[in-house]
């Protein structure tokens, strides 16, 4: 069985070669959108809170936030320390959740249940990807809406999920400050392990960007399904293929509200790529988000009526 599975990955991987080779215009101003994409929005919106977000973890600021958000996290039965990784990253957007979950989790301040329930509901895009990019495509009203119903979905998602994996009383540990490297050395492993993280960005963006025209090309979708099947795959290039689809703005905002809740498989593949040396559950998060994009369409709809 597992021959034939690779077979076929070979097959495919060699029509996708052949593709590129045929289309590689098309390639490469694909892989150069992407690039400037992560140039211009993506590194520098979340490296530097990659560089902030590991000093706090390393000299303590988790407990003291940690007490001040305790109510909150009761809400969502979790662990006070997650508030850190919520707060962060509501400013800094997916897939860095992931990212501070694993390296809470790695340094034993948060356990293997509570990685894996932070992970359903700290999935928040960047509120100035989302401002920016909607404003210019739909308008500002719309772009506030669908900042709104993408926050508010993702916090009922929270609250739906309070019971699963209940850890807010068993599991509350005080991190321990024993930190025994200067800040100069801090830092430079700070500022190695964001880069890490931020080139898995671009490569994945990069892989979507390519793949999701190649798809195009070869199918030769109708305008509807293209945007659809863009923004499953990569979001950005999606969001902007929906703008332009001949629908009322209400179903945009809509659609485009779901897809950011969803994430897109080139999110997706980041978040599993940075937890994939863990014992964190990638199938809790992909159910979160096909709940939290059903939940944000509804309530776009509802709220534009």
């Amino acid at each position: 069985m597992k021959s034939h599975i690779n077979i076929i990955i070979i097959i495919t991987l060699l029509i996708i070669s052949y593709k590129m080779i045929i289309n590689s215009n098309i390639v490469l101003e694909s892989v150069l959108t992407a690039f400037e994409i992560w140039k211009n929005n993506i590194f520098p919106s979340i490296f530097p809170f990659f560089i902030i977000s590991s000093l706090l973890i390393n000299y303590g600021f988790i407990n003291l936030i940690g007490n001040i958000l305790k109510p909150l996290m009761f809400l969502f039965g979790i662990n006070k320390n997650v508030s850190f990784i919520f707060i962060l990253s509501i400013f800094t957007g997916f897939p860095s959740s992931a990212k501070y979950i694993k390296d809470l989790y790695s340094k034993d301040i948060i356990d293997l249940d509570t990685s894996s329930k932070a992970l359903m509901f700290t999935h928040f895009s960047n509120p100035l990807f989302i401002i920016n990019t909607v404003s210019n495509l739909l308008n500002t009203k719309y772009a506030y809406i669908i900042l709104f119903t993408h926050y508010i979905s993702n916090i009922i998602i929270g609250l739906i999920f309070k019971n699963y994996k209940n850890t807010y009383y068993t599991n509350n540990k005080t991190y321990q400050n024993n930190i025994k490297n200067n800040i100069g050395t801090t830092l430079s492993i700070a500022i190695k392990d964001g880069i890490n993280t931020v080139l898995l960005i671009l490569g994945t963006i990069t892989t979507f960007s390519f793949l999701t025209s190649i798809i195009n090309q070869t199918f030769n979708l109708n305008s509807f399904f293209n945007a659809l099947i863009s923004s499953i795959l990569e979001i950005t290039n999606g969001i902007h293929k929906i703008s332009l689809l001949k629908i009322s703005m209400r179903f945009k905002a809509a659609l485009i509200s779901s897809i950011l809740s969803f994430g897109g498989f080139a999110i997706h593949s980041q978040i599993y790529s940075i937890i994939s040396d863990t014992k964190i559950k990638y199938i809790p998060y992909l159910i979160a988000r096909i709940i939290h994009m059903i939940i944000a369409f509804i309530l776009t709809l509802l709220i534009t009526i």
